[in-house]
């Protein structure tokens, strides 16, 4: 089984800018071993079970709530029995659908 969870977490009572907390968060995953890839506006990881994702989730809650009183997130999933690597596997798809190679 493959679950892609996409999520967004932050501090909404901190400055404008809160990347040194998406920073914690970030480096949490990367040391994790968890697949991830990191967006503009989010990241999105990898894992085998839906129990994985949420325990990621609630790590990265965790590296904040120390510290801030207010903390925001979304989280979308895709969860598809039988496959795995569609991290990369459904962009690929798409490339190839339209002819296209990544840079």
């Amino acid at each position: 089984m493959s679950v892609l969870l996409e999520f967004a977490m932050f501090p909404t009572d901190k400055s404008e800018s809160v990347s040194n907390y998406v920073a914690r968060l970030i480096d949490f995953i990367d040391k994790s071993g968890v697949r991830y890839q990191l967006t503009a506006m989010g990241s999105i990881i990898e894992t085998q079970t839906l129990d994985e994702a949420l325990d990621v989730v609630k790590e990265c809650y965790k590296l904040l709530e120390s510290d801030c009183k207010r903390v925001y997130s979304t989280l979308t999933f895709d969860i598809r029995q039988g496959h795995d690597n569609r991290i990369d596997g459904k962009v690929k798809s798409i490339d190839t659908k339209i002819n296209r190679t990544r840079k």
